[in-house]
């Protein structure tokens, strides 16, 4: 605790030195600079202004803009200097969307009665990439669009000549001046910024935070995951996202997120509109999603769109590359422990291309000489193993420029392996002497997930855009451990096996449009089939013993598979009501079929956005969402152990409303503020009964289990620096979460396993120059909790052959997660060197993980001392006694890590 109180001071220093005295002086325009122009074009002014100022204008080649200027500003105002620049032109500006926008002001005749509509496509005009969230608009009223997430915009504006704008963050401006009659298409190919005036930016466009109608959603551009360091330097989607006000991390090192309170069965993953149903490599050290192949990256915490069901707490959607329409391009990266390679490029020039990455780690490899020194050193024979696979691939094709088909595919798969042998030597066994016996332990597990989709996007009016889809996903788990027991000179051997299988896997088809009648209004609508196949789980145990006779028994548990059907319809308006008030309300209807029982829900949405000034706006949202999916996950444990079954009759779908308020405020110097407030109640959530898990296979999955509910609340602050060289942003969490279920705890209400009181996150980068940048995470977080014993009781006497054990070692929980952790805190730390070379850029990464190398907890549990000796209570009966402690187990200590990677 005693890290909060002094990083609490600093938050409040930093904030009440911001420019906050009210949003009149907060304006770009409002800003005071100093700027030297002596006889330069208005263009080249206002580019040597946005060089040393970092400040953004929009305009287009006026002739007025090739005017000589000249004047020396000390500590002015930008509007007072462009008042002097312009006043002998008809040029004049306004501000909008953090830009500053400059435009003729010409008298014209206007049509009132007809209007035309421009539509197309927004892409990369160097790969032939389409860009998502462009913003298009119109100079003159400021009425505008953004491109949806396949690049297709439209527009609908009253028929005369006008100018259109349009911006992408990092790439250079466009505009058109047209003098349209009739509905027309335009296909517009951007061109990334200069070094030169390039701006940088921590995550998402800033630009429509103020704007925007929604809430509780970040939008992370992968250039900025690829410079935050973080664990054996492998750059990492889901490690970036839980350093977000609102999302906390598990167990430290893996990359699974809570957000909100809720649990990691209610985040709903997304990899080019495809569920992915464990998001987790290396047991939860590295995600699946790899950096290379990826688009863009949306996480909404709240507030969720009509289009976006079936989770509770979090949708985090990704995209894949599209794969580069103009040349042959590829990256390739050896790191500490893992390596991949990705290429992209035309199959057919400006209209077929291709993506595929691929990655693979060696763990394994690497583990094999120290596991041999090992065994060496301790006189042990011990085997280990683990590493991962995955492969992205895409492919898409253009038939012509209404018709447009996407192919793409990823596949990864885990393995573990642990085994080891020992020996036991009784001095006395039924009057044998020196009875060895040997035990013999393998333990072994896979997991993975494939997935496929094949999407046509077609347009089939000037506002209309449809995008069909069919998707295929499969998730499954394998695990089985073997303990083979001999008595060597008894000549007596026993063998018992355990195998157990679960997956789940999707078929579905949708089709859904988007529609811009006017740019007031953005109307998407969708109907969406799913059918789920679920093997919750099938335990195969084998028990063997030999002693001259064979006894063998071979048992199959839960070999119950289920099949569902899922079907579910959207509709979403996002639109103006007057000049200051936008709003986005939706419904969303699903049904769910189920062994002879149907689920109907419907799941309205609403987000309210008041526009009090050019920079300032207060938000509200809410939203109810349904999950037709339990994942039975054994808290205690951090495998991928987690079953997924349906919802049924006896466990109904778990429902979560969620209420939020917010602000956002641009403030000056590229800052921008958000606070939020949310309250989230969940009803029919599930958890295992007290002392039952996946291990359990004797019985169905719904004995296993008991429903409650819960409840999460808490207020999120983020303070982020948006442009110039150094970037970052100050996250600070205050939350709460509980859970409530009748057979669990005794009906008392308790705290969810990953509830935490305070998490706080800094982030900064800076980058010197085109050659070298360097990034920064220092974070800390109260403890979260864990379910510790503080008494046990003896256990029944056990029978084996001749020899009878009698051990106390069943542990009495009174209550669940009755025990909270030690608060964590951890400092990251990493540069990147860069170097151009004749036919590619080289760059060499160096980070360091924990660098001050602070011990964290990675779990605690009771430590037993077994050393002392078996003591003879009655004939043939042996009892042993042993201490106890509290144990920490830390597994991430200072880690250094470099990285070679090339890009061509």
């Amino acid at each position: 605790m005693r890290f909060i109180k002094p990083l609490l001071i600093i938050l409040t220093v930093v904030l009440t030195m911001l420019p906050f005295k009210g949003s009149a002086q907060t304006t770009i325009l409002d800003r005071k600079i100093t700027v030297s122009i002596n006889n330069l074009s208005i263009k080249e002014a206002v580019k040597e202004i946005e060089k040393q100022h970092g400040i953004s204008f929009a305009y287009t080649n006026f002739s007025a803009m090739n005017q000589k200027v000249t004047g020396n500003f000390t500590d002015q105002k930008i509007g007072l200097i462009l008042n002097e620049l312009f006043k002998n032109t008809n040029l004049t500006y306004k501000e909008i969307d953090g830009k500053i926008v400059i435009y003729e002001v010409v008298p014209q005749q206007r049509s009132s009665k007809s209007n035309c509509t421009i539509h197309g496509y927004i892409s990369d005009r160097q790969s032939g990439e389409r860009l998502i969230n462009a913003t298009i608009y119109e100079n003159r009223d400021f009425k505008g669009t953004t491109s949806n997430n396949f690049g297709f915009y439209s527009i609908t504006l009253p028929t005369s000549s006008f100018e259109l704008a349009v911006s992408y963050m990092g790439y250079e401006t466009q505009h058109f001046q047209l003098n349209l009659n009739s509905d027309t298409t335009i296909n517009i190919e951007m061109l990334p910024t200069s070094d030169e005036l390039e701006e940088i930016t921590v995550f998402g466009n800033h630009e429509n935070k103020v704007e925007d109608t929604q809430m509780s959603m970040v939008d992370m551009p992968l250039q900025k995951i690829k410079k935050i360091p973080v664990i054996f330097g492998e750059a990492d989607v889901l490690k970036v996202i839980q350093l977000l006000p609102g999302v906390q991390a598990g167990v430290e090192g893996t990359s699974g997120i809570y957000v909100r309170g809720g649990g990691p069965d209610q985040n709903l993953y997304l990899l080019d509109g495809v569920p992915v149903y464990n998001p987790s490599h290396l047991l939860g050290i590295f995600s699946v999603f790899n950096p290379e192949a990826i688009k863009s990256v949306k996480l909404y915490k709240g507030a969720f769109p009509a289009r976006y069901g079936g989770r509770l707490s979090s949708v985090v959607d990704i995209s894949m590359k599209d794969g580069n329409m103009k040349a042959l391009h590829g990256d390739f990266s050896i790191g500490l422990i893992a390596s991949k390679v990705t290429i992209e490029g035309p199959i057919i020039k400006d209209k077929t291309s291709f993506m595929l990455s691929a990655r693979r780690s060696y763990a394994d490899i690497l583990a094999k000489p120290l596991i041999a020194l090992a065994n060496k050193m301790n006189n042990s024979d011990l085997g280990a193993s683990a590493y991962f696979h995955d492969l992205n691939l895409k492919v898409n094709h253009i038939f012509n420029e209404r018709s447009r088909l996407y192919l793409s595919g990823y596949h990864g798969k885990d393995h573990g392996m642990f085994n080891d042998k020992s020996y036991n030597i009784w001095s006395s066994v039924n009057g044998h002497e020196d009875a060895t016996m040997q035990w013999v332990n393998q333990f072994d597990i896979d997991w993975g997930n494939s997935i496929a989709s094949l999407r046509w996007n077609y347009i089939l009016g000037h506002k209309l855009f449809s995008n069909t889809t069919t998707t295929f996903s499969h998730y499954f788990f394998d695990t089985g451990m073997q303990e083979i027991c001999n008595f060597l000179k008894l000549e007596k051997t026993s063998k018992n096996a355990f195998k157990y299988h679960s997956s789940i896997r999707d078929l579905s088809a949708k089709i859904d449009f988007d529609y811009l009648p006017s740019p007031k209004h953005s109307v998407k609508f969708g109907v969406q089939y799913t059918n789920h196949f679920f093997t919750p789980g099938i335990t195969n145990v084998i028990s063997q013993a030999t002693n001259n006779n064979t006894a063998q028994t071979d048992t199959t548990y839960g070999n119950h598979q289920i099949y569902t059907n899922e079907l579910s319809a959207f509709i979403e308006d996002d639109f103006n009501i007057g000049s200051k008030l936008k709003m986005n309300a939706g419904l969303n209807v699903s049904a769910f079929f189920t062994e002879n029982e149907t689920f109907v829900y419907p799941q309205p949405r609403l987000a309210i956005r008041l526009k009090a000034t050019e920079n300032w706006s207060i938000k509200t949202s809410y939203s109810r969402m349904v999950q037709y999916v339990h994942l039975l996950y054994n808290s205690g444990i951090n495998l991928p152990t987690d079953i997924w079954v349906p919802a049924t009759k006896k466990f109904v779908p778990p429902i979560s409303d969620q209420l939020a308020v917010g602000t956002n405020l641009e403030l000056k110097n590229g800052f921008v503020f958000s606070i939020e407030g949310y309250y989230k109640y969940m009803y029919n959530l599930i958890e295992y009964k007290e002392g039952a898990s996946f291990m359990n296979g004797s019985t169905n999955w719904e004995d296993k289990v008991d429903m409650g509910k819960g409840w999460a609340y808490g207020a999120e602050l983020l303070l982020e620096k948006t442009t110039g060289n150094t970037t970052g942003w100050i996250g600070y969490t205050w939350s709460k979460s509980e859970r409530q279920f009748p057979n669990i705890n005794f009906g008392q209400v308790f705290p969810a396993k990953y509830d935490r009181r305070h998490d706080i996150s800094i982030v900064l980068t800076h980058k010197f120059s085109n050659r070298f940048d360097i990034g920064g995470t220092w974070i800390y977080s109260t403890g979260s909790t864990t379910t510790l014993s503080y008494s046990q009781y003896p256990a029944a006497t056990i029978d084996y052959e001749d020899i009878v054990f009698k051990q106390n070692r069943i542990s009495h929980l009174e209550n669940r997660n009755n025990y909270r952790l030690p608060a964590q805190h951890r400092l990251d730390v990493g540069v990147n060197f860069h170097k151009e070379k004749k036919n590619g850029l080289r760059t060499w990464s160096v980070s360091v993980y924990n660098a001050y190398n602070q011990i964290n907890p990675f779990m605690l549990y009771w430590k037993y001392d077994y050393n002392a000796p078996y003591t003879i209570s009655t004939p043939g009966t042996y009892i042993q006694t042993y201490k106890k402690r509290l144990a920490k187990v830390s597994i991430l200590p200072i880690i250094p890590t470099v990285t070679y990677s090339f890009k061509f």
